[in-house]
């Protein structure tokens, strides 16, 4: 689902209460267990989980192929909404907000690219990777905190 010709979105309702979704996204330890395409790892530098905080990590791909990632945490609601800004290439802002919802939580999944020729270039992966990352997460869910 696309909301503008900027952004690739979608939507997961997730068998977890708000709070318990907000842990997953705010511990870096279960951060690093769902972040990423099916088949990634996560090696963490920081993780400054708050409003203006960084996160630099390197995503290890399959293949062993290491992809570095510099974020900014921009706008964090808890519970409600995060903000994260995207630094490295590609630049992108990505937009989560969580809504309780009977049987759990309703995540909804923005990601705004600095210009629509980049959102048309990457969708065949992000789309993808989107909700490969919203599986990962739903795994992570089931688990007890």
């Amino acid at each position: 689902m696309n909301i503008d010709d900027h952004t690739l979105a979608t939507e997961r309702l997730l068998s977890a209460p708000p709070e318990r979704v907000w842990l997953a996204l705010a511990d870096p330890l279960q951060l690093a267990r769902w972040w990423g395409p099916a088949g990634f790892a996560n090696e963490f530098e920081r993780c400054d989980f708050r409003e203006g905080g960084d996160w630099h990590f390197t995503m290890v791909g399959p293949d062993g192929q290491r992809y570095w990632n510099e974020s900014r945490f921009a706008e964090l609601a808890p519970g409600r909404r995060a903000v994260i800004r995207h630094v490295n290439a590609p630049p992108f802002t990505l937009t989560l907000t969580l809504s309780p919802e009977a049987g759990g939580t309703r995540l909804g999944w923005a990601q705004r690219f600095d210009t629509a020729k980049l959102a048309r270039a990457l969708a065949g992966v992000c789309g993808p990777a989107n909700e490969q990352n919203l599986d990962r997460l739903a795994a992570v869910l089931a688990v007890p905190a």
